[in-house]
């Protein structure tokens, strides 16, 4: 694997350090008034998602990981296991739905999603940007409301709580974007 120097880390790099698979989340470069400079860097592990911050000077050689990304498909869940087949080789893997964490209501039948592999270990799901849910319940139309830019709360298919315009109804169609979990747009 590629060794860099602590300098060139940048967020969404994946670093093996201190026997731990880490992402950097943030990195900040400081040039304090006395002594060298050093990258500050705050770590996720991916493993059980703890944080670490950790400081980095140039000569500080880290080990930088390639993850493997394979498209699959879900298929269906038990007992907390959600069971994906790959797209190409039609083999099935289980994996815990703690992977997800609060996007799991989003993941649908069929859907195709994103997984990144370290050898043969999972480390995370990704589902799509945006998925089409429906509106079970949220409040009637308000006449003369339609233009403050007001918001109100809607209850999706799925469980989760958005909130959404005023113009949108009961038995209507929307767009969720599935990492901030907020309305987009009508579908």
């Amino acid at each position: 694997m590629p060794k860099i120097n602590g300098n060139e880390i940048r967020p969404g790099n994946i670093l093996d350090h201190d026997g731990g698979l880490w992402a950097a989340v943030k990195v900040d470069h400081v040039k304090p008034g006395k002594g060298g400079a050093f990258a500050q860097v705050e770590l996720r592990n991916l493993r059980n998602g703890s944080k670490l911050n950790e400081r980095f000077r140039s000569a500080d050689k880290v080990e930088r990981v390639r993850l493997d990304q394979k498209d699959q498909q879900f298929l269906f869940e038990t007992d907390g296991m959600l069971t994906f087949m790959d797209s190409q080789t039609y083999e099935q893997i289980e994996l815990s739905a703690d992977l997800l964490g609060e996007r799991r209501p989003f993941l649908q039948d069929g859907m195709t999603v994103k997984i990144e592999y370290y050898d043969d270990e999972a480390l995370s799901v990704s589902l799509p940007q945006k998925v089409v849910c429906k509106v079970v319940e949220t409040e009637p139309v308000v006449k003369g409301q339609t233009a403050a830019n007001s918001f109100k709360p809607a209850v999706l298919d799925c469980g989760v709580k958005v909130m959404v315009p005023p113009f949108v109804g009961t038995d209507e169609d929307i767009v969720v974007n599935t990492e901030s979990m907020e309305y987009s747009e009508r579908a």
